[in-house]
């Protein structure tokens, strides 16, 4: 699944919108303790988190995720959306939980990561 095709299946917005969706989506995560991302951060994951400051770009980066995915319609600081497109990190936002948004993401046999 692409980033585009999850977007569509979450009713996402993609709040870094200068940036292709087209990466390929292999696992997805949910979780708010960057620390614990960092140590189980892979590849093309999805990652679902409220967390919305400078360090979940780096955290992204550092793990080479697909995209990054802001569940309840949480938005982020214009500052961070930049530093996202700077890095080739997408952001989504998306009215679903957490709960939810790792539902739709397991119905479609996205596994978690590995």
């Amino acid at each position: 699944m692409t980033v585009h095709e999850l977007k569509e299946l979450l009713n996402a917005r993609n709040l870094t919108e200068t940036l292709p969706e087209d990466a390929e989506v292999t696992c997805g995560y949910s979780c708010d303790l960057l620390s614990w991302v960092m140590s189980h951060g892979e590849s093309g994951m999805a990652w679902a988190t409220v967390q919305t400051h400078m360090n979940v770009v780096a955290v992204a980066v550092l793990a080479d995720m697909a995209c990054v995915v802001l569940p309840e319609d949480v938005e982020m600081e214009k500052e961070v959306l930049q530093k996202a497109e700077n890095e080739g990190i997408v952001i989504l936002s998306s009215p679903l939980t957490s709960y939810e948004i790792c539902g739709k993401m397991y119905e479609r046999q996205i596994p978690a990561h590995t």
